[in-house]
């Protein structure tokens, strides 16, 4: 169980580009983000690198986001061990590593997008629409 670790997230490239003409609406698309966490580095007996590559792909091709980076852990040298350990042992890296990098890289590329003026790589919540109420009987009927 990891506990007392840090994680400072760091871009280092940024690629973005719109592909579709701007005076065109764009059409209905899907969207691929992949996320690919290149190694574990250790280069302390305290301290992590973890580069990382996220890939976001629009589908029809209007628009791609690429961002390269560095996640720096820092810890405990039994924590640290173990996070290394484990990756050399093709286990996955601890989720606060993954959701710290996630959530540094999903913002910048949702700023990236509105940039562009493209959709954002995430999921936008979905308002349901109202449905139209039924009208409740005044009196109860107990006919059959």
């Amino acid at each position: 169980m990891v506990k007392m670790i840090r994680v400072n997230v760091s871009i280092t490239n940024v690629s973005a580009e719109r592909f579709w003409d701007a005076r065109k609406p764009i059409p209905p698309i899907k969207i691929n983000t992949n996320l690919n966490l290149v190694a574990v580095e250790k280069k302390k007996e305290d301290f992590l690198e973890v580069p990382f590559v996220l890939t976001v792909n629009y589908n029809p091709s209007i628009a791609q986001i690429s961002m390269k980076g560095r996640a720096f852990v820092t810890g405990n040298k039994d924590e640290i061990d173990k996070i290394h350990k484990d990756y050399k042992g093709k286990k996955p890296p601890p989720p606060v590593i993954v959701q710290s990098i996630s959530n540094v890289v999903f913002v910048e590329s949702v700023l990236i997008s509105r940039t562009l003026n493209i959709p954002p790589p995430i999921p936008l919540p979905k308002i349901p629409a109202k449905k139209p109420s039924e009208k409740r009987p005044s009196k109860l009927d107990y006919t059959a």
